[in-house]
């Protein structure tokens, strides 16, 4: 026990006094004493909150100075009493609004530590009450721990618990068929606790599910709940007005020069007038706008339609700025530095029409483009490409300098609707100017290709995550059939399937892997453009050899590509639990061919393998992978490190 000094003890006397006068405990004025002694023992005083520690001499000097008004050390805080059912749920609610909890891991003096606990007492109490313990009685002990701290006890006697005797809720009966599902939506019964948050989260879940059933004016009243201490129950009622059952009606749409009009929210919106009214249609609605990026907010409201038996949709638009400029920079051991910049007016052309100028510089690539897409195009998700671009491409196998007309109609994915299917189809025009490499190694003239291609492509995605999936599969399918002209005309047809696997091993550890094919069909390797034939090895491809360099080469090691293509990919997601989880390590490995057959010569398989790091940001993963070839050839590097965002696959 610490040392107490006169100017404490003084002020106790002072409370003791103020207290017993209040209370009339005696009709006399009390003898004051001469002299106090400082090491005498104190007078339990429960009106303050906090039992007074009482401790030996040895334990006042391990506290040392514990008790002194100016004095500061650390304390613990722990709940005794409740059930084991009860504790968890107590102790998370007590932590999120005690301020004991709050100011647990700073030094505290005396005076502080008594409000704080007189404070928590009362704050368990409610807590308690809220479910149901209207008896609770809350004792507060601070005591030494033996380790040089205090620690502060808070131990609830709870008492019985009430529950409620009857639940009336009114007002459902104009449901008609559905108030029976109306009712049930409020769960809580007779019989059950008096548990405040049953009673909120019923209330809630009420409103809600007459919001998704048709009834957009429905109101709910406060809960009303009566207690009785005697009989230790309660009772509970509320009213509930429907306001109607309703349809959907038109579009009104508000706000200072908003993007869209009412026309292009029908088509954002995936209901149509006439079909009941449904709120969770309606938050849909919210996210289709929010993510067209072309509003700051977006205010949705049911409104009486101008049509009996309907509702309007308000729609109150508070545009964004249209035009932004982006850019990213990259490496690859194969493909070298790589940078780009953009500038996009994102409602160029409206509704949802934007204009992107786009250039790319780097070691290997130089690009200039336009480019403009209309999203939600016809149909909701659909969106419809028209772009127009100069390139110059150097690379190891060729280098091809190219311009490009295209278009495409693309059904996609995107990080708030991944879907399921998803398809595209588009054509390609493209003048071409590249090296030609023939099979013995003699460098050729450059020749022009005048090229005709219809992509198209179609894929399922079983998996649970755009970016970072952790379990399921994708496949795809990919068919470009193409028209060259270059020393005569030829057709011909270029096939790929892609697949990949995810499986979860424990929370910590996926499995991931994935296969690729291709091939060329209806022309030999060396009719077909450098730039269209197959390559492998890369960040996307194989991983440990450098991009383009597995497959056929001239005697100077420069790669040919080929009409076939396989390759594989496993590696293993490894959360390391650094940095909150966001760190995980990867090893890999990858293996592939190239051929210059209709199909992959696997005798030929080149393998590579490695280790990556990902750092999972909000916006996905940011991975580092550095590789190794296993069956290196003459002229492949020793090491490849490859950086980009996403997973490999």
């Amino acid at each position: 026990m610490p040392r107490v000094s006169p100017w404490q003890v003084s002020s106790l006397a002072l409370v003791l006094a103020l207290t017993m006068l209040e209370g009339k405990a005696s009709a006399q004025t009390p003898p004051v004493a001469e002299e106090l002694d400082p090491e005498s023992p104190l007078s339990p005083m429960d009106d303050i909150g906090v039992a007074w520690p009482t401790l030996d001499k040895d334990e006042a000097s391990a506290a040392t100075d514990t008790a002194t008004p100016d004095a500061e050390q650390r304390y613990s805080v722990r709940i005794e009493g409740l059930a084991a059912d009860e504790q968890a749920e107590i102790d998370a609610r007590f932590a999120a609004l005690s301020a004991l909890k709050a100011g647990e891991k700073n030094p505290v003096n005396v005076a502080q530590l008594d409000r704080r606990a007189r404070e928590d007492g009362d704050l368990l109490a409610s807590l308690l009450r809220s479910r149901g313990y209207y008896d609770a009685d809350i004792e507060t002990r601070v005591e030494p721990d033996g380790a040089g701290r205090l620690a502060v006890r808070l131990i609830a006697d709870t008492g019985p618990r009430y529950t409620f005797d009857t639940v009336a809720v009114a007002g459902l009966e104009g449901a008609g068929v559905k108030e029976d599902a109306l009712r049930s939506a409020f769960a809580v019964d007779a019989a059950d606790p008096v548990d405040a948050e049953d009673v909120l989260t019923g209330k809630a879940e009420l409103e809600s599910v007459l919001a998704r059933s048709g009834f957009p004016f429905a109101k709910v009243s406060e809960p009303d709940v009566v207690v009785d201490h005697d009989t230790g129950s309660a009772t509970l009622a509320m009213k509930v007005d429907t306001g109607g059952e309703r349809r959907f009606g038109g579009f009104i749409v508000k706000g200072d020069k908003p993007p869209f009009g009412a026309k292009h929210l029908g088509i954002i919106a995936r209901f149509k007038p006439g079909q009941p009214y449904d709120a969770t249609q309606i938050e849909d609605l919210r996210r289709a706008i929010i993510a067209t990026s072309l509003v700051s907010t977006a205010d949705i409201a049911p409104v009486e339609g101008s049509a009996p038996g309907t509702a309007d949709i308000a729609v109150t638009l508070e545009p964004a700025p249209y035009r932004t400029i982006s850019g990213s920079a990259g490496y690859d051991t194969g493909e070298g530095i790589r940078a780009e910049a953009s500038w996009t007016h994102r409602n160029f052309l409206q509704p949802e029409g934007a204009f992107t100028l786009r250039g790319v510089l780097g070691t290997r690539e130089q690009q200039a483009g336009a480019s403009l897409r209309m999203s939600n195009f016809r149909r909701r998700d659909q969106a419809l490409n028209l772009r127009i671009a100069a390139s110059n491409i150097n690379q190891t196998a060729y280098d091809a300098r190219t311009f490009e007309l295209g278009g495409s109609i693309e059904r996609l994915s995107n990080i708030i609707w991944q879907k399921q299917w998803t398809w595209t189809a588009g054509f390609e025009l493209l003048a071409s100017d590249e090296r030609d490499i023939v099979a013995k190694g003699v460098v050729g003239s450059r020749k022009t290709y005048f090229i005709g291609a219809l992509p198209m492509m179609l894929s399922y995605d079983g998996s649970d995550s755009l970016l970072d999936p952790t379990r399921g599969f994708r496949l795809a399918a990919r068919l470009s059939p193409e028209v060259s002209l270059q020393s005569g005309t030829f057709g011909y047809a270029k096939v790929q399937l892609d697949g990949s696997a995810y499986l979860p091993v424990s929370d910590k550890i996926t499995l991931a892997g994935r296969v690729r094919l291709g091939t060329i069909a209806g022309a030999a390797r060396d009719s077909v453009a450098p730039s269209r034939r197959f390559y492998a090895g890369g960040g996307g491809s194989v991983r440990g050899y450098g991009y383009q360099m597995i497959g056929p080469t001239d005697v100077a090691g420069d790669p040919l590509g080929g009409k076939s293509l396989a390759e594989f990919g496993l590696e293993a997601r490894v959360r390391t639990g650094l940095l909150d989880n966001s760190i995980s390590v990867v090893p890999f490995l990858d293996g592939g061919t190239v051929s210059d057959e209709k199909i992959a010569d696997f005798k030929q398989f080149r393998f590579g393998a490695g280790l990556g790091v990902r750092y999972h940001s909000s916006f996905g993963p940011i991975r580092i992978d550095v590789g190794t070839p296993i069956n290196r050839q003459a002229g492949d590097s020793r090491v490849t490190v490859f950086v980009s965002l996403g997973q490999a696959f």
